[in-house]
């Protein structure tokens, strides 16, 4: 799963700027959520500060994390290690969803 922050020259009125990304993560409201983490080149620290969960990146080793999410919302975070140049331009958006819409963005992610 790959997400990028919309370059500033592509945002829109209602994104957020610096904070938005092209592709949201979406997970179920209501849900026990798990989740496994690795990095490509790195390390990185998946940070959401608002629900509590951090996780690090750690390139050839997967870490797993478990949360509960337990309203729906847009939730904002950022990679919390100092990763280099670009680590200021590393946004995470995650979308709490109902059971319903998962499914949609399940099959449209399949599509892809």
């Amino acid at each position: 799963f790959d997400s990028y922050m919309i370059p500033m020259n592509e945002n829109k009125i209602s994104d957020f700027r610096l904070l938005d990304v092209d592709n949201r993560i979406a997970v179920p409201y209501n849900s026990q959520i798990r989740m496994l983490v690795t990095a490509a080149d790195v390390l990185h620290s998946w940070t959401i500060p608002s629900i509590s969960v951090k996780i690090d990146a750690t390139p050839g080793r997967l870490n797993q994390i478990s949360f509960f999410i337990n309203r729906t919302g847009i939730f904002f975070g950022q990679c919390s290690e100092i990763c280099g140049a670009n680590h200021s331009f590393m946004p995470i958006v995650m979308e709490s969803i109902s059971n319903d819409y998962f499914m949609k963005w399940i099959s449209q992610m399949s599509e892809i």
